[in-house]
């Protein structure tokens, strides 16, 4: 990582403390190497290494990245079975360095419905970087934030039918405290990659006031110095949440 775009984040990552991708285009980028898929989701692993490394580099407390969505089922099978093996990868061949580097790993979404030795390999991970005290990595698998946020107001609504609450009670805090980022720093800034500006069901409550950026490089070739320009980029940003 070049000196350049760190030396021009110092100042604002002061003001940054959550950090969330949507890591769009393995496929693309497969492709354009005339190679198969899983050669992308390989690569996109890379870049993982790559942006966790310099988001701790920077000072960034949370980094979420999403990962696997709940809408990824519909992909086919041999590809969602490439990604779920270089999960494990991932998970076996990085964990003592998160905690070594002391980083709280969690995850958010309904990853029971892996394999059992995977969610095993999940739990005895989270369990490992439970007790440090660094800076959190989230990872988002099988996650939809519409989904999160009907499992909250159903809990509410269970609360209030069983007298725990009053109807009143249902504000924003009540339901962030339901969400599954509750134990996050509010979401300052979301980055797409890829070029494409949607957010694909992805932490749809918590990006309410996050800045969004939007860049067109591909994820496997995304890295610190990237990731540098974006944090200068939001730094640039002026955050009025809806005042003058």
């Amino acid at each position: 990582m070049s000196t350049a775009p760190l030396e021009a984040t110092r100042e604002t990552i002061t003001l940054l403390r959550h950090v969330a991708i949507i890591m769009d285009g393995n496929g693309r980028w497969a492709r354009a190497r005339h190679l198969p898929r899983a050669a992308g989701h390989h690569a996109g692993v890379e870049a993982v290494r790559r942006v966790t490394r310099a988001a701790r580099a920077l000072g960034i407390e949370a980094l979420t990245l999403y990962a696997f969505s709940s809408e990824n089922w519909r992909r086919p099978e041999d590809e969602i079975g490439a990604l779920m093996g270089l999960l494990r990868l991932f998970i076996r061949s990085d964990l003592a360095e998160m905690v070594r580097d002391n980083v709280r790993l969690r995850i958010i979404g309904d990853y029971s419905r892996f394999a059992p030795d995977l969610v095993a390999l999940l739990d005895d991970a989270l369990a490992r970087t439970a007790a440090n005290t660094g800076p959190i990595l989230a990872i988002a698998l099988n996650y939809g934030a519409q989904a999160e946020l009907a499992a909250a107001a159903r809990r509410l609504a269970e609360r209030v039918r069983d007298g725990g609450m009053p109807l009143v009670g249902i504000d924003e805090e009540a339901i962030e405290a339901e969400l599954e980022t509750r134990e996050l720093p509010p979401l300052d800034l979301m980055i797409r990659t890829s070029g494409e500006q949607r957010l694909s069901n992805f932490l749809l409550w918590q990006a309410a006031y996050a800045e969004l950026l939007f860049v067109d490089t591909l994820w496997p070739d995304f890295g610190a110095d990237d990731l540098a320009a974006a944090v200068a980029a939001f730094g640039q940003r002026q955050r009025r949440y809806g005042g003058l």
